[in-house]
């Protein structure tokens, strides 16, 4: 099948176009290049634009009418600098995904697959979190995440458009063949953060917040190996009808992570075995906008996908140090 990847430049939209293609599948790609380099779109399908683009939208349906759906990864995603720069998130993320939607249902494209994000949790007790918990989105990123849900479970009552949600947890880690991974030049994700600080490109790894309720003062995430959330997309797409089948309705969330939290001082211990070394550590204050996290209750994932995860923390934060390794060759910088 012929899936349209929105935002396949980039880090897990490059990730899962690759998965899609060993699955047997083509990707479309449509990205703007804001954010995510060309290199990573290789060879495949690819149109640069705006996902606004409702002209573009119309040569792309003409160019390949055997679509089957839309996997919607583009975004701006930077919880600080939506803090700073909240028009700009709520232009891009929210008003031209609207605009996205709208032509798609006209086009007759009817199946959405979108990426979410468990940054939309409220704090519980425990830190494990269901599809069915309470929100509180705490930057204007994951409030973008939020009302993207909210109009698709709309759009999906009043239209023909159906949408599965997936709320990542916290991607690490690059594709198996390391043609992708992060890609900023100073990721702002907390393993790049540690790979530049492991090797010398930083001075030290800062971990910020160090007084959240959690075990050891820090905030706990769920790190899931990005390839795993790729073949996660894949399944969804591959059983997108009989999804919302089994829930009977038009639209429903699933969480996608590893069901185990892990707090950043475990993680560093975790990289730093993984690595062979200490790491220089310093400790800050919590940046805007974060929170202390959550884990994910993957039960739904189990049911109505037949998918778990397979990689471990371990070999996911191998592939990222093997990433820092080769990332100059393909983007050309450290």
């Amino acid at each position: 099948m012929k899936v349209l990847v929105t935002g396949g430049a980039g880090y897990i939209g490059s990730i899962t176009a690759k998965a899609l293609e060993e699955a047997g599948h083509t990707p479309i790609v449509l990205d703007s290049l804001l954010s995510g380099p060309q290199a990573f779109v290789r060879d495949r399908i690819f149109y640069e634009g705006d996902i606004a683009d409702r002209a573009l939208l119309r040569r792309i349906a003409e160019e390949h009418p055997d679509l089957h759906a839309t996997i919607h990864m583009a975004a701006r995603i930077v919880v600080p600098e939506s803090v700073e720069k909240p028009y700009e998130y709520y232009r891009d993320n929210v008003a031209k995904s609207l605009e996205l939607f709208d032509e798609l249902a006209a086009l007759g494209l009817n199946r959405v697959l979108f990426s979410s994000s468990a940054s939309l949790y409220a704090t519980k007790e425990g830190f494990e979190v269901t599809e069915d918990d309470a929100l509180a989105p705490g930057s204007p990123y994951a409030r973008t995440k939020r009302m993207i849900e909210e109009v698709l479970a709309d759009l999906a009552v009043a239209s023909d458009l159906r949408a599965v949600v997936l709320r990542y947890f916290n991607p690490i880690g690059s594709d198996p063949d390391l043609e992708s991974g992060i890609y900023a030049r100073e990721p702002s994700h907390v393993l790049g953060q540690l790979v530049l600080a492991a090797r010398g490109q930083k001075p030290s790894f800062t971990i910020t917040g160090t007084e959240w309720p959690t075990s050891d003062g820090t905030g706990i995430r769920d790190y899931i190996h990005v390839w795993d959330l790729a073949r996660a997309h894949v399944r969804a797409v591959e059983r997108f009808d009989d999804v919302l089948a089994q829930v009977d309705a038009p639209s429903t969330v699933i969480n996608v992570g590893t069901g185990a939290g892990v707090t950043v001082r475990e993680l560093v211990a975790a990289f730093q075995r993984v690595f062979g070394s200490e790491v220089p550590l310093t400790e800050a204050g919590p940046r805007p906008g974060d929170v202390a996290g959550a884990f994910a209750g993957v039960d739904r994932a189990a049911a109505l996908l037949d998918w778990r995860t397979e990689l471990s923390l371990d070999e996911a934060i191998a592939s990222a140090l093997a990433w820092g390794e080769k990332r100059q060759e393909i983007l050309g910088y450290e």
